[in-house]
């Protein structure tokens, strides 16, 4: 048994070693540089020497449980993982990795042993996974697939279009969301695996690749299935269960996909620091520009902010599972909104070379047009305020201002955390610990936490008012929401709401970040100014009064973000070492 800090050094150990193998991405000899990744987006491929270097590392390991021989046995660690792949390309982190772990999920949560076996096996062997719940004629409403799954005696017989399934032509084996009732309501479907060399080859073929703006590497087709028989054998979970094995599996993808892609927003805030730096506009830096030194702090700002939030999503699914629902979906809506509009700002500081497609800023341009496209995924942003939306109501009633804090374990970056156990997720919340870390905040500023936050006391007791007071608002808003708004048909007023939540819910987890972090561990992490600055835009956003902060918050923040990117540090809470730092030479 490894103890917390043994833990903590094999992680890093696996992050460097993945830093290490990608190397500098301004190297321009780098053949996994960023110069032959731009190559290989405009060519809509994936660099196949980055391919092969995953390979080599084992990444699927990662995806794997870890009592089947793989790595994964938390979920906040897999996203700490795949930063490194989405800070290069987001196309990868997604081609070659994630999409394999959404599709193993729903195994790993409700497969057989020998299911669970012949797919990790796959994965630790080098295959692939494909997922397939969605179809184009309905979007996320998957409820409404047309896929069918006929059952037959010992088995089903598959027939339909599954369409926009990344890697389906390159992937081993497939799961299918599958209509096996044409009864309506939530047991009509079934989740499949099927693996291509136990079916038929000419009962299905392969449907033209879609091209999409961004993540172009990705390989998006479809596929058809001709009255193609499968054994009984495929069946993952009972027949029935596909609407609460979906929901369950969301819990997890959706919690850990966002955190991954924040791999994106530093390499974004960092090619907008260097630009700063190197050019100049009449005898002086970009950077000595106010408006671009504010651009690149807030830019940072949100960057903690959505780890904040993210950290919180993934370690609830380990700590909270009665509460996970609805922070996985706060976090697969917020973060790429936050991180999307945090990319556009930073494109004003570049000006006319957001447009380069290549070089040193071609990378920018890359991650502003893959961003968006990683947002829609396999849930986009509607689907996710679809999934708050008909839970506040209970929560205002039964958890807000009633429950308990959070644990500290929630909010603590590198501790380690029970194993995973997906059984343990509650289909709806029947809880919120972690807006709760809202409640009485204003109060402790000006008591156990005035000498941390030393001449930050006031401007923080403020702001933590100010979001109680948004908190008590929204309870009052719940309680009252008709019954129309709880439902696929709510008013445009009840999304408004469920974004407010998820602000608020941003704000707890960056206050609990800060309250759990030690001067000695984490000096920046520690100190108010950083919590100030996250409040206060999300404060802001909210539409409230903002209190005027002490002088320096700026300063603070911009002597952070330049020391991080001369020294190679990743802007985000781990702080990690990144290609091109000396640790890593």
């Amino acid at each position: 048994m490894l103890t917390p800090s043994q833990e903590e050094v094999l992680i890093q150990r696996r992050v460097a070693d993945l830093e290490r193998r990608f190397g500098d991405p301004a190297d321009p000899h780098n053949p996994l540089g960023l110069d032959a990744l731009l190559a290989a987006d405009e060519r809509s491929e994936l660099l196949a020497e980055a391919e092969e270097e995953l390979a080599d590392f084992g990444l699927n390991a990662e995806f794997t449980p870890r009592e089947l021989g793989g790595r994964l046995d938390r979920v906040d660690t897999l996203g700490r993982v795949l930063r490194t792949v989405f800070r290069r390309d987001a196309s990868l982190g997604l081609g070659y990795g994630a999409t394999t772990f959404l599709a193993a999920v729903a195994v790993w949560a409700a497969g057989t042993p020998r299911q669970q076996r012949r797919v990790a096996d796959l994965l630790l062997g080098g295959g692939r996974l494909a997922i397939a719940y969605h179809e184009l004629a309905h979007g996320n409403d998957f409820v409404r697939n047309e896929f069918r799954a006929r059952p037959v005696d010992g088995g089903f017989v598959l027939s339909g279009v599954k369409q926009v399934i990344n890697n389906v032509e390159r992937a081993e084996a497939l799961v299918l969301f599958s209509r096996t009732d044409d009864s309506p309501g939530s047991r009509s479907h079934s989740v499949l695996l099927v693996e291509k060399d136990r079916i038929p080859a000419d009962r299905y073929r392969y449907l033209p690749r879609y091209e999409t703006v961004g993540v172009r590497g990705c390989q998006n087709a479809g596929i058809e299935f001709t009255d193609c028989p499968l054994d009984a054998g495929a069946l993952v979970g009972r027949l029935g269960d596909g609407v609460e094995l979906a929901l369950r599996s969301f819990q997890i993808t959706r919690s850990v996909v966002p955190s991954m892609i924040l791999g994106g927003g530093d390499t974004a805030l960092r090619t907008a620091v260097g630009f700063a730096l190197d050019r100049r506009l009449y005898h002086r830096s970009v950077l000595e520009i106010p408006h671009a030194r504010a651009t690149i702090t807030g830019a940072f700002t949100d960057l903690l902010i959505s780890d904040s939030l993210a950290l919180a999503a993934t370690r609830a699914v380990h700590l909270l599972p009665d509460a996970t629902s609805v922070y996985a979906a706060a976090v697969k809506y917020l973060l790429p909104k936050l991180l999307t509009e945090t990319a556009y700002d930073l494109s004003i500081v570049l000006g006319a070379n957001f447009y380069v497609r290549d070089g040193t800023y071609g990378a920018f341009q890359k991650h502003v047009r893959d961003l968006p496209m990683i947002s829609l995924g396999h849930a986009g942003t509607a689907a996710c305020q679809a999934t708050i939306i008909p839970q506040l109501p209970r929560l205002a009633r039964t958890a807000w201002f009633t429950g308990k804090a959070a644990p500290e374990g929630l909010f603590r970056v590198r501790d380690p955390l029970p194993p995973l156990d997906p059984a343990r997720l509650a289909l709806v919340a029947g809880s919120d610990a972690l807006v709760a870390t809202l409640e009485g905040a204003a109060e402790q500023f000006a008591g156990q936490d005035a000498a941390r936050a030393g001449e930050y006391a006031e401007a923080l007791s403020a702001l933590a008012a100010a979001l109680e007071q948004e908190l008590r608002s929204l309870r009052t808003e719940c309680r009252d929401m008709p019954p129309k708004d709880r439902t696929v048909l709510a008013s445009p007023k009840a999304y408004a709401v469920a974004d407010r939540y998820t602000l608020l819910l941003a704000g707890a987890a960056c206050l609990g970040v800060w309250r759990c972090q030690e001067p000695a561990e984490d000096a920046f992490l520690a100190s108010p100014a950083w919590l100030a600055a996250a409040l206060t835009r999300l404060v802001k956003r909210l539409g409230r009064p903002l209190p005027a902060l002490p002088d320096g918050v700026g300063g603070r923040l911009l002597d952070e973000v330049l020391g991080r990117y001369h020294e190679s540090r990743s802007y985000d809470l781990y702080d990690t070492p990144i290609a091109g730092d000396a640790h890593l030479a």
